[in-house]
């Protein structure tokens, strides 16, 4: 059975999740540690029960979800998975860094590239994965329907949706994923934002102002 630990980091008080299970391996998802004490906090919980990380994902490269892809990499050897339609933002993380005055170690080196119809598979457990462009270009979101969750990414929030005024964004077009998409799922389904409290996929559909 999969367990879900969030961690809130950076400026941009942005949700890093890290996924386990029996078999003690993990997946950390949108590594935003962005200081010593953040990248402490990540490694002490690993450490202290006993994990072994063995993939990093990104549900998309805003500058907030990529802070600590470094550190991942320096930590574990790891380099992130992502889309390939996100490409053009990844590779502008720097740059995007220096206007927002972040310090950032840009680690731009990836292991591969993973879409809409792949499936990510570690220890026990695996997720399915889908393509949710609109807010960003690549924007995936990672669900397990056994369990009835999605690590959403920047796609849904508690009665919100990802801003949609950055390059590569579309206000329409993440409207219609969302609807398409995600909106489709179970109405229990439990979606795990990458900022603020989780939500349900019936919560928002019911209430989201935007729908």
């Amino acid at each position: 059975m999969i367990q879900i630990r969030a961690f809130t980091f950076n400026p941009f008080q942005e949700n890093t999740y890290l996924l386990y299970d029996e078999s003690k391996e993990a997946v950390i998802i949108d590594a935003g540690c962005s200081n010593s004490y953040e990248q402490e906090e990540l490694r002490d919980f690993i450490q202290k029960n006993e994990l072994k990380a063995v993939k990093l994902l990104n549900t998309h490269a805003h500058i907030d979800h990529v802070l600590g892809n470094k550190f991942i990499y320096d930590e574990y050897g790891l380099k992130t998975h992502l889309s390939s339609k996100e490409m053009p933002v990844f590779n502008s993380a720097e740059q995007t860094a220096k206007l927002y005055g972040l310090p950032y170690d840009h680690c731009n080196e990836i292991e591969g590239h993973i879409e809409e119809g792949d499936q990510v598979k570690w220890g026990n457990s695996s997720l399915e994965i889908l393509f949710v462009p609109g807010h960003s270009p690549g924007h995936l979101v990672f669900y397990n329907a056994d369990q009835n969750f999605m690590i959403g990414g920047d796609v849904l929030f508690r009665g919100s949706i990802g801003r949609t005024d950055l390059p590569g964004g579309d206000h329409q077009t993440l409207l219609n994923m969302i609807r398409e998409k995600v909106f489709t799922m179970d109405d229990e389904m439990k979606v795990y934002s990458g900022h603020g409290e989780p939500t349900t996929v019936g919560y928002e559909k019911q209430y989201n102002p935007f729908f």
